[in-house]
């Protein structure tokens, strides 16, 4: 039987934040969502996470995406590090969420990453094709997804799972094809992330290579897990979705263990 969820909205910076609340024991999981993300977008995996570890579950769209307030101004090249380092936190004090096991996709697990190497706390991360430097795969599919954007039914998938679809594609897309994105680098937080972390991504991932795997594997400062996979893209969760959920439970599992 799944987990009882709520929906509501907090206040955080000053702007109203779509968040799904799923019950359960401790540790809690939060789910950050990926760069076009939001709590719809997850569709039922994080309540299928939940249901695997026991666990309580966060969702929530950050400003921008899904139900929450709609962007208002262009985003700059920090804006990871401002949700990271000012956002992120606000919402876990809200929340009353002390130490949370962090589940990110791609943007959200770069999120992650820069959250727990600044010296928060995190019980664990699970990375699901995390971004730590910006690649030449990374920038060419974005750039096909702008010409998906402006050339297919692309905007009207979208729009089901956001409030202004063409601020919240521009918002992402844009910053990530600005010239001075190309030095976008978190290499510098990773021997800081201290806590234990999983670390997954697909061997077809169009958005990045094994190349962002190695350098977490190299450099990040405490326990790692590397999950490699086959048969799968820039979505472990959705591509592979019953050995994700497996090897997130296991590592949740030795989190609450101590081992």
């Amino acid at each position: 039987m799944r987990a009882q969820t709520e929906l509501s909205f907090v206040t955080v910076q000053g702007r109203r934040l779509e968040v799904e609340r799923i019950a359960g024991g401790v540790p809690t999981l939060v789910f950050l969502h990926e760069g076009l993300g939001s709590v719809s977008m997850w569709r039922d995996f994080p309540a299928a996470v939940a249901e695997a570890t026991g666990c309580a579950a966060v969702v929530y769209s950050r400003y921008g995406y899904g139900k929450s307030d709609v962007l208002g101004e262009p985003r700059r090249t920090d804006y990871m590090h401002v949700e990271a380092l000012e956002a992120l936190p606000e919402l876990l004090r809200e929340l009353s969420i002390d130490e949370p096991v962090l589940v990110g996709h791609s943007d959200g697990g770069s999120i992650a990453l820069i959250y727990a190497g600044a010296g928060n706390a995190a019980k664990g991360i699970v990375a699901l094709a995390p971004h730590v430097f910006v690649e030449d795969v990374s920038v060419k599919s974005i750039a096909e997804a702008k010409t998906a954007f402006e050339t297919t039914d692309l905007p009207a998938r979208l729009a089901r799972h956001h409030a202004d679809v063409e601020k919240t594609f521009r918002g992402w897309n844009d910053i990530w094809l600005h010239p001075d994105f190309r030095r976008w680098n978190i290499e510098e937080y990773l021997p800081r992330v201290h806590c234990p972390l999983l670390a997954i991504q697909g061997f077809d991932d169009e958005y990045g290579t094994m190349a962002q795997l190695d350098a977490i594997a190299k450099q990040a400062g405490g326990p790692i897990e590397l999950l490699r996979l086959a048969d799968c893209g820039h979505s472990p969760h959705r591509d592979q979705p019953k050995v994700v959920i497996e090897a997130i439970a296991r590592f949740v599992e030795r989190l609450e263990r101590g081992a």
